[in-house]
């Protein structure tokens, strides 16, 4: 017979949570002529007396609930039994006549064709940590349809050999194994497959030949067993003692033998029959992961970050097996965790395989990231109703490298110190970090560049801080640009720019290009005094001016931006200023301060001649509007005489060359005599050469060009005529002997001076003797020999 067709089984899972739920109480089933349990085959004889306990009926709650017991006819028979409700003993209450006519009843025997069923699961039960080895945790329950022998049930676990659990066959008690103990912090969760199985296999049946008053036969199993199997002595139901998967042969040969008992209680004849069982095989094993030392559901493997792509994690040793054969062993692998880092190969497997898992994405596998990756592996059956599964865990710890590169907080820095901070003030902190541990995260910092040279950094701080000799100056270089370098022990670098700016700080005291000035200022116009300030920023270098002190009288103001000085605007004449000086003298002595407008702030002094005209006394002579016009200026002065002399060397080197030529050419070799000539004296000439002519109308006429005595050069800065050019001296009388040298020679010289002739028919002189005239001639005079003797000039 094949086992899986006779016996009817149900799977429970049991997950170690309680679940209660109320079942049906039912009887118990003796077998044939037994005197208790559910009176299925119950026969009596006629002649039995009234009032006989006849039978009792036997049945029990699942819950362990009281029971109690009653009985029922059909309304058209007879009550010929009672039934005590509390133990169930039954009564004959009427006297019976089998040749009586009756309705008879024919019982319908059950056939074991249904299967145990779990009520309400999977079960789901709680257990304490510390429950002692040993200790019941749980009952499962199964219900079974069919009645008698084959509606018994009796409870398995699937797999025993990995379960630190027992169970109990006939109650369902599932019991904590002894010597076993229970570790929240490792596993917090315990899966149980119990098995609820029909346990009869078959049933054999034997007659007594005798027909007419039959004994009672027993049945007995001869041959050996193992242990798996009984039978039942009085109904011949051969049963299974353990688990299938317990089981282990294939086949099992019984003889079972079959004794009539004599009615004086002895054994009388015998037979035996041979009864072959056939183990088939049954899903009744889960995928289960193995290590090199067994079954094993946790892998480790510590590896470095970042591996090649497709590498194969050898360091793992991992098999997979299911024993049951055919479809029943085919099943699927699959990784559960992060997705897209590892994949396992191979991903269906029948019965049994090696575990290779690859790298899938390298760049992933990120100690920065991760130090440890936790995955489940999963194998879970494929074409089977029951889809039993197994997982391992499988743990990476990863090792680091060296894969980063120190990073700046900051692509540039920016920076702000005074000017005037001491040499080895600090400066900024740069910071880069390296996400690497150990010695590849410690960074090293640098700085380079053109403008570096006045700073240093520290190594492994990042402050950054000016050279103990450096001195900085805004005025000088305001900003400064340069890199700073952080890298780690093997070389991996990154920059960063940095940008420091120095703040002004008021140092410098505004400056006036002189500290004594002479100004003329012409009615109507103001002039204009100037002091700079070197400081870099404003407002340390913004200058405001102002008078501070005034001689003969304060006639003026001044513009405190500009510098501009110009007569108060209650005086528009020289008559209001002779009002205001009797003396009638026009040239005011001041003192003018610049002061900046830093903090502290800092001011200078100058001392300003100003001597005032009016536009009618510059009209009088172009001479004097020329002085005037250089007066604020003496270089412009010096600039036009010095074109004139220019021109007066030309024309003298240019006269002296023209005549060194021709007394050279004139020169001759004479013949070796002696002759005598008298030499004839030069004529006394006078060259005058007109320079610059003036209109005569004008007062200043024209300059002229005149000769003085030979060898003679001076410049002749009197107003007076020269005195009459003279004739130059004979030369010395010729030598007694020829000369064949070339005779001697000179450059003749120019020279002359620039005057202006006296005025021809006035009265009074106008234009040189005013007091306007006089004072700038000796204004323009006294500045033009300044300059002269510091340019080394001469006329």
């Amino acid at each position: 017979m094949r086992l899986d067709r006779q016996a009817a089984l149900a799977l429970g899972l049991l997950r170690l949570c309680l679940a209660q739920v109320n079942f049906a109480p039912h009887f118990f089933d003796n077998g044939v002529g037994s005197t208790n349990g559910n009176m299925a085959l119950f026969s009596l004889p006629e002649d039995t007396p009234v009032g006989s306990h006849v039978y009792t009926l036997n049945g029990t709650d699942p819950e362990g609930d009281p029971v109690s017991y009653h009985i029922s006819f059909d309304p058209s028979s007879r009550s010929v039994f009672s039934v005590d409700p509390n133990f169930g003993n039954i009564t004959l209450v009427e006297e019976l006549d089998r040749e009586v006519a009756e309705k008879v009843v024919i019982l319908v025997t059950d056939a074991n064709d249904e299967a145990p069923r779990f009520i309400q699961e999977p079960y789901i039960v709680h257990v304490p940590e510390d429950t002692p080895p040993g200790s019941s945790i749980f009952k499962v329950h199964a219900l079974d349809k069919d009645t008698g022998s084959g509606g018994s049930v009796t409870y398995f676990l699937q797999n025993m050999q990995s379960t630190k659990f027992a169970m109990d066959r006939h109650s369902g008690v599932l019991r904590l194994r002894p010597g076993t103990t229970l570790d929240y912090e490792k596993a917090r969760a315990h899966f149980v497959t119990v098995v609820a199985k029909g346990s009869e296999v078959l049933t054999v049946a034997a007659m007594d030949g005798d027909r007419g008053k039959p004994n009672h036969i027993l049945y007995s199993l001869l041959s050996e067993s193992d242990g798996a199997f009984e039978i039942n002595e009085t109904s011949g139901t051969i049963s299974i003692t353990q688990s299938p998967a317990q089981l282990q042969r294939e086949v099992y040969e019984l003889h079972v033998q079959v004794t009539e008992v004599s009615s004086a209680g002895s054994p009388a004849a015998q037979a035996i029959v041979p009864v072959t069982i056939r183990i088939v095989d049954l899903n009744n094993h889960p995928p289960t992961f193995y290590g090199e030392n067994g079954p094993q559901n946790r892998f480790e493997l510590s590896m470095y970050e970042h591996p090649p792509q497709g590498e194969i994690l050898r360091g793992l040793k991992i098999t997979v097996n299911d024993s049951d054969q055919g479809a029943n062993a085919k099943f699927n692998l699959r990784l559960v965790g992060p997705g897209g880092i590892f994949r396992v190969v191979p991903q269906t497997v029948l019965n049994e395989a090696q575990v290779t898992i690859i790298v899938e994405n390298s760049a992933a596998i990120d100690f920065e990231k991760f130090k440890v990756l936790t995955f489940k592996l999963l194998a879970i059956e494929v074409n089977t109703p029951e889809k039993f599964s197994s997982t391992a865990d499988v743990v990476i710890q990863l090792l680091d490298t060296n894969d980063n590169v120190p990073k700046f907080t900051s692509h540039y820095y920016i920076a702000r110190i005074p000017e005037n901070v001491p040499g080895g003030s600090n400066v900024l902190a740069v910071t880069a970090v390296d996400p690497d541990t150990g010695p590849w995260g410690e960074v090293k910092y640098s700085i380079y560049g053109s403008g570096a040279d006045l700073f240093l950094i520290h190594p492994s701080t990042g402050i950054v801080y000016t050279q103990p000799w450096a001195s900085l100056d805004a005025e000088a270089t305001a900003r400064y640009n340069f890199y700073v370098k952080a890298e780690d022990m093997e070389g991996r670098y990154s920059l960063a720019e940095v940008f420091v700016t120095l703040l002004d700080v008021n140092d410098h005291y505004p400056q006036f290009g002189k500290s004594i000035q002479e100004k003329t200022m012409v009615l109507g116009t103001p002039v204009k005094i100037e002091a700079t300030d070197q400081d870099a920023e404003e407002p340390n270098n913004l200058v405001d001016y102002s008078i501070i002190r005034v001689e003969p009288a304060n006639v003026f103001d001044i513009n405190e931006h500009t510098g501009e000085i110009r007569l108060k605007n209650s005086i528009r004449s020289l008559e209001a200023l002779r009002n205001i000086t009797p003396s009638g003298v026009y040239t005011w002595s001041l003192e003018v301060q610049a002061k900046d407008r830093g903090s502290p702030s800092f001011s200078t002094t100058a001392s300003l001649k100003i001597d005032i005209t009016d536009t009618e006394m510059l009209s009088r002579s172009p001479m004097d509007a020329f002085l005037m016009q250089t007066k604020d200026n003496p270089m412009k002065a010096v600039g036009v005489l010095a074109g004139i002399m220019a021109i007066v060397v030309a024309i003298t080197v240019l006269v002296s060359t023209a005549t060194f030529w021709r007394n050279r050419k004139s020169n001759k070799v004479l013949p070796v005599r002696r002759v005598l000539r008298k030499r004839p004296s030069p004529a006394p000439g006078t060259v005058r050469i007109e320079w610059l002519k003036f209109n005569r109308t004008k007062a200043a006429a024209k300059f002229v060009l005149q000769e003085d005595a030979p060898n003679e050069n001076r410049n002749n800065h009197s107003q007076g005529s020269p005195p009459p050019p003279r004739a130059p001296a004979p030369p010395p009388p010729p030598g007694m002997a020829p000369s064949t040298a070339a005779a001697p020679w000179t450059v003749p010289t120019v020279s002359g001076s620039l005057s202006p002739p006296q005025p021809q028919c006035s009265p009074k002189p106008k234009a040189l003797g005013s007091p306007m005239q006089s004072a700038l001639v000796s204004e323009l005079r006294q500045k033009f020999e300044k300059n002269n003797v510091a340019s080394k000039a001469y006329f």
